[in-house]
C-alpha cells in the first residue's frame, strides 16, 4: 500500500519559491575593501578582521561598533563607512570593485538599493563618474544597474 504526503499549503510553496530565488552574500578579503588605509588594514588584522564577513558581524549593531572603534582606536565615522562598504560588498555583481561608487551615490545599503529606481540611479552614477573621473566610458551600464538592483532583492 502507497503512502501519499501531504500537498504543501500555497504559503509553503511561496517560501520554498522565494528560498530558491535567493542568492548567497559574497564575502571578500578585508584588504580589497577600497579606502582602507595600510595602517588600519593592520590594526584591523590585529583583531582578526580578515574578511568582509568578520567586519560586518563585529559591526552589526551601533553598539558594535562604537566598541570595534574603541578598541581599534579608529574614529566611528571609518567605522560606519567601513561597514556599508562591506555590506554593498556583499551584492555579488556589486562587491569592492563598485561599492564605494554606490556609497557614493548615495546608497548606504543592499536594502536601500533594492528599493532604488534604476534609471534614476544609473543616471545619478554617470554624473559622479563623469566629475570624478571625466571618463563616460567606466559607468556601468544600465542593465548591470538593474543586475545590483535584482540581486539586493535576492540577498540571503
Amino acid at each position: 500500500m502507497a503512502t501519499t504526503q501531504p500537498k504543501p499549503n500555497s504559503r509553503h510553496r511561496q517560501s520554498q519559491a522565494l528560498d530558491q530565488t535567493r542568492i548567497p552574500s559574497a564575502n571578500w578579503p578585508i584588504d580589497e575593501l577600497p579606502g582602507i588605509a595600510a595602517a588600519d588594514l593592520k590594526r584591523l588584522h590585529a583583531q582578526g578582521i580578515r574578511t568582509t564577513f568578520n567586519l560586518l558581524s563585529l559591526g552589526y549593531t551601533p553598539e558594535k561598533r562604537n566598541i570595534l572603534a574603541s578598541s581599534l582606536e579608529i574614529h566611528i565615522r571609518h567605522i560606519n563607512k567601513w561597514i556599508a562598504l562591506a555590506d554593498l560588498a556583499r551584492i555579488p555583481g556589486v562587491g569592492c570593485q563598485h561599492c564605494g561608487l554606490l556609497l557614493h551615490a548615495g546608497v548606504a545599503s543592499p536594502t536601500q538599493l533594492s528599493q532604488t529606481p534604476i534609471a534614476g540611479l544609473h543616471r545619478q552614477i554617470l554624473k559622479l563618474q563623469v566629475a570624478m573621473m571625466q571618463r563616460r566610458d567606466l559607468c556601468p551600464t544600465p542593465d548591470q544597474v538593474a543586475q545590483w538592483v535584482q540581486q539586493a532583492q535576492r540577498l540571503r
